[in-house]
């Protein structure tokens, strides 16, 4: 069951990522964080898909409609409002063996969006703190200046990585 990801580290019969495999544009945006838990943690709290709207403010439901064999979330499908930006969604996953990089894509364009990519990439940092490193490509289906564009998605980002680490060292995964 997607609640609980206690074995994590071990492989899984699931999508796997090859190396680098978010498509290359123009308008990604890449930040980080350092968590104060170990990679499994985090990991978790990230595939935990139905608690979001727990601990992400502008996820007002999310629910996974299909799974792999092993449990994990394949396609989930994400109901989005944050004041003047409401959308509805269906994300695809993909994981490495050990977790280290969840990674997703935008299966069909939604009322906002045209593509939408992403992934975490999770580094342990020796000392039981993880390094997350949150990267994201969305086109939109409207128009927007890019300095407007670039700010919002800097908003997006620090909130995502900031609620993450919230949630994480709160131990409430």
């Amino acid at each position: 069951m997607i609640n609980s990801l206690a074995t994590l580290g071990e492989p899984k019969k699931c999508a796997r990522l090859g190396e680098g495999s978010l498509p290359f544009m123009t308008d990604t945006s890449t930040q980080s964080i350092d968590i104060d838990a170990p990679c499994d943690k985090v990991a978790a709290v990230i595939c935990d898909f139905p608690r979001y709207p727990e601990w992400v403010s502008a996820v007002k439901s999310a629910e996974v409609v299909e799974e792999y064999e092993d449990g994990y979330a394949s396609q989930v499908h994400f109901v989005l409002d944050a004041g003047v930006v409401a959308d509805e969604y269906i994300l695809s996953y993909e994981y490495a063996d050990d977790a280290s990089r969840i990674e997703w894509h935008l299966v069909k364009p939604s009322k906002m969006q045209k593509s939408q990519s992403g992934s975490y990439d999770l580094a342990d940092n020796g000392d039981g703190t993880t390094t997350v490193t949150y990267t994201l490509a969305v086109e939109l289906s409207i128009g927007m200046l890019g300095m407007f564009k670039r700010k919002a998605e800097k908003m997006i980002m620090d909130s995502a990585l900031k609620e993450l680490k919230r949630r994480v060292e709160s131990g409430s995964a």
